[in-house]
């Protein structure tokens, strides 16, 4: 029986609230909150950066998923370390020593992952399965909130359920980008075990229900 863990996005939270909103949102049942962090340089948007990661990080004692789009990553990667993130994971476009980046990551004591955009072939994988610890899927591309989720998706995360088994380590499967209840449980059918939910999550008032509605189709998956 899989582990499924919901990640809501605080890109989608209110800002003005922010401690509040991550209280909350655990409090409703959530397993990890994800934190994009967005350059307008690798993509065209700019959002939070550690200072931001370092204040929400006593409010919650669930992990802290850092997703790095931005380039160069190497140099910032510390910072989010000492700002309190649990996992840290960035695109391959992004490093010019993937391998070093992973490990730079390892070394500061956070898990480390690798993030495919959705025209990102998933080759990057190959010689690095033995320092990663979360693949994330990108269901949308990267850069803005409240995409809606791209069905092509599904493959690349089948496509990395099957590396993963294969190389017999324990990695999460995330994917990120236009999760609701109503798709959740065809991205878990196709090897998901972690969601990313933004403004799926906060964008209604009653993050709870939502969550809830989401685990029921999770239930259902399989069977």
């Amino acid at each position: 029986m899989a582990t499924y863990r919901i990640a809501p996005s605080i890109l989608s939270a209110d800002f003005a609230r922010l401690g509040e909103e991550v209280r909350n949102v655990v409090e409703a049942g959530a397993d990890i909150i994800h934190f994009d962090v967005m350059d307008n340089h690798y993509v065209p948007n700019l959002t939070i950066g550690p200072l931001v990661c370092q204040a929400i990080r006593p409010h919650v004692q669930v992990p802290i998923d850092v997703h790095l789009m931005v380039k160069p990553v190497d140099r910032i990667i510390p910072d989010f370390a000492k700002a309190g993130a649990n996992i840290i994971t960035f695109h391959p476009e992004a490093s010019e020593h993937i391998d070093r980046t992973l490990q730079l990551i390892r070394d500061h004591g956070c898990k480390a992952g690798l993030v495919f955009n959705p025209a990102t072939p998933m080759h990057y994988l190959e010689h690095v399965m033995d320092k990663i610890d979360m693949i994330l899927i990108m269901s949308v591309n990267p850069g803005f909130g409240g995409q809606s989720f791209i069905p092509e998706a599904l493959k690349k995360i089948a496509i990395a359920r099957r590396m993963i088994d294969e190389s017999g380590r324990d990695i999460m499967l995330e994917v990120d980008g236009g999760i609701k209840a109503e798709n959740i449980a065809a991205a878990a059918a196709a090897g998901a075990d972690t969601f990313v939910a933004g403004s799926a999550i906060f964008g209604k008032p009653d993050y709870k229900a939502v969550i809830d509605a989401m685990r029921a189709e999770l239930a259902n998956v399989g069977k």
